[in-house]
């Protein structure tokens, strides 16, 4: 009992948002978003149409899916060869390369802001939409290489050392027998990073092309001089929800197994 009212708790301001953006603005600015469960003909999908018909955040829709994806699709597959490589390959100074990038993890995003500005406006790729998948891949990757080094190191060296009997190179050994041992791993750093990136608003609004913002970067230039602008922002932000959302949901069983493999090693 104690749980349940906690978790209604939790979930009162996403409550009171999606309520919110199935109001009109005139319910909106008259009343709380409490009121319609006295008065349920307040109920409208309005505001939905509305921001589906805005081409501002159609478009933005759209930069954000060119953002997101590269973005992690390069995370999953870079960070997965590195890690396997810091596992299970011999190369000089691999402790030490191993440690920098663990180092890097403790590198603020914010230090890095100005720096990569400067070096993004010399090669010419700020305010564009390779800017921000390079950043977020560039910072994406050290937690991606340590948690997947991590995890193929558990894999039994006996496992990988018969596969190199049957006449199995590294190219193939990775691709038949680690990549589906990884698989929860790649599956819940892969979920994590979709949901970084597509968030994210810091790296956006400066790295971003200021004609095709991301849909976090729309949301905020849609706020009005004199009003909080509710009736945009609260349909805006339930659109933009609704595809973090379904990746997770349909990739839960990889994400648990992951997160539960990680937990009991």
């Amino acid at each position: 009992m104690f749980l349940v009212v906690v978790a209604l708790f939790w979930l009162m301001p996403t409550v009171g948002l999606l309520l919110s953006s199935l109001r009109s603005p005139s319910d909106i600015s008259g009343s709380g978003w409490w009121t319609v469960f006295t008065a349920p003909a307040q109920l409208t999908v309005e505001n939905y149409s509305a921001i589906l018909r805005d081409g501002t955040i159609t478009g933005s829709l759209l930069s954000t899916v060119m953002i997101t994806v590269p973005a992690t699709l390069l995370v999953v597959v870079v960070g997965s060869l590195a890690g396997y490589a810091f596992a299970w390959m011999e190369f000089p100074g691999r402790d030490w390369w191993f440690l920098a990038v663990v180092g890097l993890l403790v590198v603020p995003v914010q230090v890095a802001l100005v720096p990569v500005s400067r070096l993004f406006g010399e090669i010419g790729v700020f305010e564009t939409t390779l800017g921000v998948v390079l950043f977020h891949t560039a910072f994406g990757l050290p937690f991606a290489i340590f948690l997947l080094r991590n995890f193929f190191a558990e894999i039994p060296r006996e496992l990988l050392e018969a596969a190199r009997l049957d006449g199995a190179g590294e190219i193939r050994l990775f691709a038949r027998v680690v990549l589906p041992l990884g698989g929860p791993a790649i599956a819940s750093l892969g979920i994590f990073q979709f949901l970084w990136v597509w968030n994210d608003m810091l790296v956006a609004l400066i790295f971003a092309d200021s004609d095709a913002p991301p849909i976090t970067v729309a949301l905020q230039q849609q706020v009005r001089q004199f009003g909080n602008n509710i009736d945009v922002l609260a349909p805006g932000a339930f659109v933009s929800m609704a595809v973090p959302l379904a990746v997770f949901f349909a990739f839960q069983r990889q994400f648990v197994s992951g997160v539960m493999a990680g937990a009991v090693k």
